[in-house]
C-alpha cells in the first residue's frame, strides 16, 4: 500500500500499484451531531490499537512496491530482450527476402507516369502485365494467436527500421462484417495516418508515387491467416495483385497449421496470384527455454519458485496449448504472491542493483527491526538447517542473516551451473530445459539421492548401467536420460561438451576443478591413443580407439553423477529460501483461475479486515449503524435460503441502521416540535428506502441477487453460496 504522503500521481511505481477499491464506511449519529456542534473544532476519534506498528507497515509496504517494480522491470526487459534475440536470424531473413523481391518488381517495371499512377494494371517494359503478389508465409506453431500479435508487432517494426513502408493489418479486419472495405481503410489508416471514409487504392498509389515513397516497398502484414474470412482475403489479394508493380505490395501472412492452409482458404484465382515463400520461427517450447534460462536459471532478478509452483507453471504452460504470454502472466502474479505473503520479500531488490549491491543490501538488513529479524530465523527452513547441522546456539543476529542469504546465493550459483550444464549435454539429444528446470527443483528427488551417499562405490556404479534402477526409483526421468545419452557420443562431442561444461562452472570452484581434471584426463588419454594409432598398423587400433571412447564417457558419467548428488541442491533445501523463493502454489492456482464472486462475498463479510476501524472491528459478529450498507444487508441474508422477503429484509435493515438514533430522537421529542418530528421521519424512512434500494442493487450488479420477477414481485433470490 501506498504510505500516506505518496501522491499517486507522481509516484513512480504507481502504474504498478494496483489498489482494491473500496466504499469507505459512514460514521455513526453521534459523531455527526458531535462534528456539526458549534464552536468545538471537528476531531475524529482513531482506534490506534491495530496501528502499534503503522511506520514499519509503511516503510515495508514502500519497499515491496519498490522491489516489485525493479524485479519485474528487469524480468520484463529481459523477457522481450530474449524474444527479440531468439527471432533475429529469421527476421534478418525476412528482411533480406523483401529486398530481393523488391528488386526483382523494379526490376520489370517501367518509368513512372504521374498521369498514369492511380491506374490499375500498369505495363511494364517487355509489355506484359504483371500480377504475382510476392507473399511469406510464416508458420508461428502456435494454437492462440496471443503470441502471435507480439511477434509480428516486432516483425513489422525490424523492416521498419529498414525504411519499409509497413502495415500490420488483423484477422477481425478481415471479418464480413466490414466488408473489403474494412481491409483496406485499416491499410490506409496505417500507411497515409489519416482516416478516409471512400477508401480506394488510388489513394495509395497517389501516396506511393507522388511523395517520393517509391524507393522501398510496401509491406502487409497479416497476423493469422486461418482466422481470416477467406472470401474477403481472396478478393483483397486479388485486388493488391491489380496494383502489384504499380505499388509493390509485399504480403506477409502468419500461419499456424500447415502449408495447405491458404489452398484450403483461398480461391483458386487468388492462389494463382501468390508467389510464396516460407520461414518458420521458433517452437513455443523453444522460447519458453530461452525465457526459463535467462529469467529463472540465470537468475536476472534474484527470484525463484519452488517445485510445486514450477510444476503448475509447466502443466499451466502445456494446457494453454503453449502460448508464452500465459506463463509469463503467471510468472508476474507469482512474484505479486511472493512479495504480499513474505514480510522480508522487499529484499529482492538488492539482487536486481550491480555494483554497491551487497553494501546497500547489508546496510538495508541493519536498518531491519528486531521483530522481522527474528522472523528470518523463525523460518521453517532455518529451523530444520539449524536441528541437522544441530547449530542452535549460533546467535540470530544481522551478521548471520546477510552470512545465511550470501550461503543462499553461492549454493544456487552452484545449482545453476550444473543446470546448464545438464542442458548443454541435453542439447544434443533434444531435452527441453523446461523438464530439467522442473526436475531438478525437486526437493524429495535430492533428499533421496543424499540418503545413497553411502552407498559402495559398486552399487552407485548401478547408475550407469543399462537398467538405471537407482535413477528409474528416483523418477529422475529427464536426467537420467540426459546422463545415460553421454554413453552415445562421439569423442570430438564429448570433449566439446567438457569445454562448455568449463566455461559454465567458471566462478564455482568445487566444481570447474573437478571438471578441468577430467578434461585434462580425457586430453591426455586421447594423446596416448593416437601415439598408440602410429606406432600400432594392426587392426587392434579400433578395438583400441571405441576403449578409449567408452572409458572418457563412463568418466564423464560417474563426474555427472557425482556432481548432481553432492552439489545441486534445490532451493527448497537451503535455508532462507523463503525469502525469495514462491512456493504457496494454491494461492497462485487461485489467483490464476480466479473466483471473483467469492471473492465479492468474503469482502463483504470480512470489511472489518479490510477497512481496519476501530468501530466495527470491537464488533465482530454483531451489526452496526457504522457498517456499510451493503455489508449489513449480504450479512442480514445469510439469514435467508434461496428467496428473501423483501419487507422482512427492509424492516432488519431499517432497525439496525436505526438504532444508534433512537434514544436521541426520544430525547428530542416534545410537545412543541411533534410536526417537526414526524416530517423527519418521514425523510428518514425514505432515506432508509434510498439506501436499501441502492443496497439491492449493488448485489445485483455483483452477481449475488436477482431481482423480483412478475410472478414473485415481493422476493429477490440468492445467487451465490457456499462461503
Amino acid at each position: 500500500m501506498d504510505s500516506p504522503n505518496t501522491d499517486p500521481l507522481t509516484d513512480p511505481f504507481a502504474e504498478n500499484n494496483l489498489q482494491p477499491y473500496f466504499v469507505l464506511h459512514k460514521s455513526s449519529k453521534s459523531s455527526e451531531s458531535t462534528a456539526k456542534s458549534p464552536g468545538k473544532p471537528r476531531k475524529r476519534k482513531l482506534d490506534s490499537s491495530p496501528k502499534v506498528s503503522s511506520s514499519n507497515e509503511n516503510t515495508s509496504d514502500d519497499l515491496k512496491m519498490e522491489a516489485f517494480y525493479c524485479v519485474w522491470s528487469k524480468i520484463e526487459s529481459k523477457i522481450k530482450d530474449v524474444l527479440t534475440s531468439i527471432n533475429a536470424d529469421v527476421f534478418d531473413e525476412i528482411g533480406q527476402w523483401v529486398c530481393e523481391s523488391f528488386d526483382e518488381i523494379c526490376s520489370c517495371k517501367g518509368p513512372v507516369d504521374p498521369s498514369t499512377s492511380s491506374l490499375p494494371y500498369p505495363f511494364v517494359n517487355n509489355g506484359g502485365i504483371v500480377k504475382k503478389l510476392f507473399t511469406g508465409l510464416v508458420f508461428t506453431k502456435n494454437i492462440e494467436t496471443v503470441d502471435d500479435i507480439l511477434t509480428f508487432a516486432d516483425l513489422g517494426s525490424n523492416l521498419k527500421s529498414r525504411g519499409y513502408h509497413v502495415a500490420n493489418i488483423s484477422s477481425l479486419d478481415f471479418s464480413t462484417k466490414n466488408g473489403i472495405g474494412g481491409c483496406l481503410r485499416g491499410l490506409l489508416r496505417q500507411l497515409l495516418m489519416v482516416d478516409v471514409e471512400a477508401a480506394e487504392m488510388s489513394l495509395l498509389a497517389s501516396w506511393y508515387n507522388g511523395h517520393g515513397k517509391y524507393e522501398n516497398p510496401v509491406v502487409v502484414i497479416i497476423e493469422d491467416l486461418e482466422r481470416c474470412s477467406g472470401t474477403l482475403l481472396s478478393d483483397f489479394i486479388n485486388m493488391l495483385s491489380e496494383w502489384a508493380v504499380k505499388i509493390p505490395i509485399i504480403l506477409i501472412a502468419g500461419v499456424a497449421t500447415s502449408v495447405d492452409a491458404p489452398r484450403n482458404l483461398l480461391s483458386s484465382r487468388a492462389l494463382q496470384h501468390l508467389s510464396t515463400s516460407i520461414f518458420t520461427l521458433k517452437s513455443p517450447a523453444e522460447r519458453m527455454d530461452a525465457i526459463i534460462e535467462a529469467v529463472l536459471v540465470k537468475d536476472c532478478a534474484g527470484f525463484s519458485v519452488g517445485h510445486k509452483v514450477a510444476t503448475l507453471l509447466r502443466n499451466y504452460f502445456l494446457k494453454q496449448e503453449g502460448t508464452v504470454t500465459s506463463f509469463v502472466r503467471a510468472l508476474k502474479m507469482a512474484i505479486v504472491q511472493q512479495l504480499s505473503i513474505e514480510p522480508l520479500s522487499f529484499m529482492l531488490k538488492f539482487s536486481v542493483d550491480d555494483g554497491d549491491n551487497k553494501r546497500s543490501c547489508s546496510e538495508e538488513l541493519a536498518k531491519l527491526p528486531e521483530a522481522l529479524v527474528k522472523h528470518a530465523f523463525d523460518l521453517p527452513s532455518y529451523r530444520t538447517f539449524s536441528v541437522q547441522r544441530r547449530n542452535n546456539h549460533v546467535e540470530p543476529n544481522v551478521m548471520t542473516l546477510a552470512h545465511g542469504l550470501s550461503e543462499l546465493q553461492r549454493v544456487q550459483k552452484v545449482w545453476r551451473s550444473l543446470l546448464m550444464c545438464l542442458h548443454e549435454a541435453g542439447r544434443y539429444h533434444r531435452v527441453a530445459l523446461m523438464d530439467l528446470y522442473w526436475e531438478a527443483l525437486d526437493p524429495g528427488l535430492y533428499n533421496s539421492r543424499s540418503s545413497d551417499n553411502n552407498l559402495e562405490s559398486a552399487k552407485c556404479m548401478s547408475l550407469l548401467s543399462n537398467n538405471h534402477h537407482h535413477f528409474r526409483q528416483q523418477k529422475a526421468d529427464f536426467t537420467n536420460q540426459v546422463i545415460r545419452k553421454m554413453r552415445d557420443l562421439p569423442a570430438a562431442k564429448l570433449s566439446q561438451l567438457l569445454k562448455s561444461w568449463e566455461r559454465l562452472t567458471d566462478g564455482t570452484t568445487e566444481v570447474h576443478e573437478k571438471i578441468k581434471e577430467l578434461q585434462f584426463q580425457v586430453v591426455s588419454e586421447d594423446d596416448k591413443s593416437r601415439r598408440a594409432e602410429l606406432t600400432d598398423i594392426s587392426k587392434r587400433h579400433i578395438n583400441r580407439r571405441s576403449l578409449h571412447a567408452c572409458t572418457s564417457s563412463e568418466k564423464a558419467m560417474t563426474l555427472a553423477t557425482n556432481l548432481i548428488r553432492e552439489n545441486m541442491h534445490p532451493i527448497e533445501c537451503v535455508p532462507f529460501h523463503e525469502l525469495v523463493c514462491f512456493r504457496d502454489v494454491d494461492k497462485l492456482q487461485s489467483a490464476l483461475v480466479g473466483d471473483p464472486r467469492r471473492r465479492v462475498q468474503v469482502d463483504l463479510l470480512d470489511f472489518h479486515k479490510i477497512l481496519k476501524c476501530g468501530c466495527c472491528s470491537k464488533s465482530v459478529g454483531t451489526l452496526v449503524p457504522s457498517m456499510h450498507d451493503t455489508s449489513i444487508m449480504y450479512t442480514l441474508a445469510q439469514e435467508h435460503g434461496d428467496l428473501i422477503n423483501l419487507h422482512d429484509w427492509f424492516q432488519s435493515f431499517k432497525a439496525i441502521i436505526s438504532s444508534s438514533g433512537k434514544k436521541g430522537l426520544k430525547q428530542l421529542a416534545s410537545p412543541k416540535k411533534r410536526k417537526d418530528s414526524s416530517s423527519s421521519q418521514n425523510n428518514s424512512d425514505a432515506l432508509s428506502q434510498a439506501r436499501f434500494c441502492r443496497a439491492v442493487m449493488e448485489l445485483q450488479i455483483t452477481g449475488l441477487l436477482r431481482m423480483p420477477s412478475k410472478r414473485r414481485p415481493d422476493y429477490v433470490q440468492r445467487v451465490a453460496f457456499g462461503v
